[in-house]
């Protein structure tokens, strides 16, 4: 999980996770959608579930990463969103 209170004008908080296989990363999301549907909060919008490679699902306030683990580790959103001890992201000027 990330907090991205003050960082990201487009979500307070994501969350990446990974799933096994193509099966799984699926059926994680499905899971999830259940849920968040079941939450109140079912207009989601949703990417990649065809493949499951790389699923996102944007509920608004939280933004949710599933990956399989090889793509996880290709695109290393960790790192993207990482802060260092001055507060600023990693990679970015000032």
């Amino acid at each position: 999980m990330i907090d991205l209170k003050g960082k990201s004008s487009m979500a307070d908080t994501m969350i990446v996770a990974s799933g096994r296989s193509h099966r799984h990363v699926g059926a994680i999301a499905d899971h999830v959608l259940r849920a968040l549907k079941d939450a109140g909060e079912g207009r989601a919008r949703v990417e990649g579930l065809p493949h499951c490679d790389w699923v996102l699902i944007d509920a608004g306030d939280l933004i949710i990463h599933l990956f399989r683990p090889e793509v996880r580790a290709f695109y290393n959103i960790e790192k993207i969103w990482a802060v260092d001890a001055s507060g600023h992201r990693a990679g970015a000027a000032g």
